[in-house]
């Protein structure tokens, strides 16, 4: 089985309060993230990380030997550090700024930041990271109207990897809930 995931952030303490994420400090969210995705995922499931795995991580060596599944990792703007301090291929099958992959079912385009337009887009989905849960940017509304744009990042996808299906349905909710959070700050304002 296929899962994704982008943005977990591992050892970066300010992220709990930039994202608003329900961890009391650093090492409860890591240790939540981490006891999730080995829940969820078995030896033989691949994991697609989309970018950001680590932030400022003393020991991502120690984390990344914990998590189960085969890992890809699609380079994000966070990752040059702490890849640079360890060898990659010990952990990661592949290691690339964009894939185009397919899991059986759907043609795939994956980069950590996201694209407004992609090879093959009317037939296909572009998944990416980056944003986390921020719909304040002047590019949101044309990823909020496209439902093949997919936001990987674990701010909405439970802080867990998940399946094409869940993080489909997550980006479903949390774009409708952006659109009445919205509607909801507009009415206080009138």
């Amino acid at each position: 089985m296929f899962f994704f995931i982008a943005d977990a952030h591992f050892g970066h303490s300010a992220i709990i309060d930039l994202c608003r994420r329900p961890f009391k400090c650093v090492e409860e969210m890591d240790g939540y993230m981490m006891e999730r995705w080995n829940e969820k995922v078995s030896r033989n499931d691949t994991v697609y990380v989309v970018g950001d795995l680590f932030y400022k991580h003393k020991d991502p060596d120690n984390v990344l030997k914990q998590l189960n599944g085969k890992k890809r990792l699609i380079v994000g703007n966070h990752d040059g550090g702490w890849l640079k301090r360890l060898d990659a291929s010990r952990y990661f099958l592949s290691v690339d700024h964009l894939a185009e992959i397919s899991d059986g079912k759907h043609k795939l385009v994956l980069c950590h930041y996201p694209l407004m337009c992609w090879k093959h887009e009317l037939k296909s989905y572009m998944i990416h990271g980056h944003i986390h849960n921020n719909t304040n940017q002047p590019y949101w509304p044309v990823i909020k109207n496209n439902p093949r744009i997919l936001n990987a990042g674990a701010d909405i996808n439970g802080f867990e990897p998940v399946s094409f299906d869940k993080m489909l349905a997550n980006n479903e909710c949390f774009k409708a809930d952006a659109d009445a959070r919205l509607y909801n700050i507009k009415e206080t304002q009138e």
